[in-house]
């Protein structure tokens, strides 16, 4: 029970020289690139660049202690960092004190959130959100955290949370651009876009062996914050109007208290659920990806728990809602992390440059954070997915284009309840509407099929019909539509057999209508059939009225009903030996 509960006393008792070593090596590049990320996105979120370092510190002490993960990086993230600054400018005008406070009391209720539906195991509630929604959602996010970037790429000043906002603030403004900012930007920016497939190659080429040359190539980032950082001081170019992240506080945070008044708690408690939804959908598909590959198990609902308690950590030292990272986390994997005691080496490193170098941090260009970001979000620009969506299906890739669109145009938040509600609605639009099937048989076999997709054979006295659905209050009255329209189309029937193959399960409503059917057939001088029937089915209905009602039979095939109701197309048919067995042994309940 300690062990579930505190997963680091299953791994901890694993650890060894050579796999600390391992995680020390991946903690070491991870912090390389964690470093001037957390800095960036607290940048975006309108927070000063420390908050970014602290959540970078006791939330991945936090993680490593209740998390199942061995390989999730946990800590600032470009989406949940717009959607921080989003919700809190709602509340705390950007750079008051209260508005610090906001972000600490969304990263507390996020956390709460997480925590709770761990506890509760409602880990399922986030597959309300369909992987063409989420998809559309980050894409769009990409392009609105990019495009609140330019401003720093180009040293003006912008307004506005959507595309329409921002694009006009940015041509109002493109006549004040700081020109040597943007000489800068573009330095970091290309070289940024270059290091991700060049550096590496470059290394090799010098005769590097290729895994260093893999290793190196991940200092990217921290090679453009201090060549930057070192032209900005040598140069004065602050005397050119190049911002810079101006003095860091040195040293560890120090215990902080959110907002507590019912006013805040009101406001944040939406955009909250959203980034607890989010950071957790982001989180578990990166984690479970990662796992599969080492064949390690994963407990989503401890998961919740642990990323809940990281948000915790975050509120209480002057951080930031926090969430695994995909960039980072590819990057532990890679660089060898075995345990989540990468993690933990991980904010060890980030507490020593809290430390001692915070100083050398003050001729940071903001513009270089700027480029960080752009880059960043690069990799969560995924429209192929919009095309490859609408081949597939144009009910899923309309929900993907009106998730993009209301993203863009109306914002984050207005995006995400939209992709939940259309996630939602398609869901109730295709279980409302079950596939049913006429079935056949292929002729000289058992084997049943849509008889409108192949020539069978059919018996004009018997009907078979297959719903490809389970049967529930929305969708069962197209199942008594149908029967009733087969019913009318063939007066020469006597028999009707429904295959419950692909029924999963019925509720209350299904039960009641399954009756009203049989009531109504029998009443019309017809038996009603239920066939292959599942266990959990079958144990709902044996608690019903239902099968001491039915006017016919329950068989554990179809072919069975086939074989009792229509012989003369059934003669020549090879019996199914997996039917022949079940009946010999009575393993299943017969008509």
């Amino acid at each position: 029970m300690l062990k579930r509960i505190f997963p680091i006393l299953a791994w901890g008792v694993q650890l060894n020289r050579a796999t600390l070593g391992k995680d020390l090596m991946a903690a070491l590049v991870v912090a390389v690139m964690l470093i001037p990320q957390a800095m960036a996105y607290a940048m975006l979120a309108g927070l000063p660049p420390q908050a970014g370092l602290y959540a970078s510190l006791v939330p991945l002490l936090l993680y490593g202690v209740f998390g199942t993960s061995r390989t999730l990086a946990v800590g600032p993230v470009a989406v949940v960092s717009l959607m921080t600054a989003v919700a809190i400018s709602e509340v705390s005008p950007p750079g008051s004190a209260d508005y610090h406070l906001a972000a600490l009391t969304l990263a507390l209720l996020s956390g709460a959130f997480m925590v709770l539906m761990g506890l509760l195991r409602l880990g399922f509630l986030t597959q309300l959100l369909s992987h063409p929604v989420i998809s559309a959602f980050i894409s769009a996010a990409a392009i609105l955290i990019a495009g609140s970037q330019v401003r720093h790429l180009l040293g003006i000043t912008t307004t506005g949370k959507t595309l329409p906002e921002l694009l006009p603030s940015v041509a109002a403004n493109l006549s004040s651009t700081n020109v040597v900012t943007l000489a800068l930007a573009s330095a970091v920016l290309v070289f940024l876009l270059w290091s991700r497939r060049g550096l590496a190659t470059a290394l090799r080429r010098l005769g590097l062996a290729a895994d260093l040359a893999t290793l190196l190539g991940r200092s990217a980032l921290l090679v453009a914050v201090l060549l930057s950082t070192l032209a900005v001081w040598a140069l004065d170019l602050p005397s050119h109007g190049v911002s810079v992240v101006g003095a860091i506080p040195r040293g560890l945070p120090s215990l902080s208290r959110p907002e507590f008044s019912w006013e805040m708690l009101q406001a944040l408690a939406l955009p909250a659920t959203m980034i607890a939804l989010i950071g957790f959908v982001e989180s578990i598909s990166i984690a479970k990806t990662l796992a599969a590959k080492r064949r390690q198990h994963l407990d989503p609902d401890r998961e919740l728990i642990a990323l809940g308690a990281a948000n915790f950590g975050a509120a209480f030292t002057g951080a930031m809602p926090v969430t695994g990272g995909l960039s980072r986390s590819m990057v532990n994997f890679d660089a060898g992390a075995q345990t989540p005691a990468a993690g933990l080496l991980t904010a060890l490193t980030v507490a020593l440059v809290l430390l001692f170098l915070t100083p050398l941090l003050y001729f940071l260009p903001q513009a270089t954070l700027a480029a960080i970001i752009i880059v960043a979000v690069l990799a969560l620009l995924d429209l192929e997915t919009l095309r490859h969506t609408w081949r597939l299906s144009k009910a899923d890739g309309a929900a993907m284009v009106t998730t993009f669109g209301v993203t863009l145009t109306l914002g984050v938040a207005a995006g995400l309840l939209a992709g939940v509600g259309l996630s939602v609605l398609l869901h109730l639009f295709f279980t409302t509407r079950p596939h049913i099937a006429r079935l056949g048989q292929v002729a000289g076999t058992a084997h049943y099929r849509n008889v409108d997709r192949h020539a069978l054979v059919t018996a004009p006295h018997v009907l078979a019909l297959r719903v490809d659905e389970s049967l529930y209050f929305p969708n069962v009255a197209i199942l008594e539509r149908r029967i009733g329209e087969d019913v009318a189309a063939q007066p020469e029937l006597t028999d009707v057999v429904l295959v419950c193959a692909a029924i999963n399960t019925v509720d209350a409503s299904a039960v009641e209508s399954l009756m009203a059917i049989n009531q109504r057939l029998a009443s019309s001088g017809l038996r009603f059939h239920l066939a292959e029937v599942k266990g959990p089915v079958m144990d709902r209905l044996q608690r019903s009225p239902l099968l001491q009602a039915l006017s016919g039979q329950v068989f554990l095939c179809h072919h069975d009903a086939m074989q009792a109701l229509a012989p003369e197309i059934t003669a020549t048919a090879d019996t199914s030996p997996r039917c022949a067995h079940l009946q010999r042994t009575g393993t299943a309940p017969q008509g």
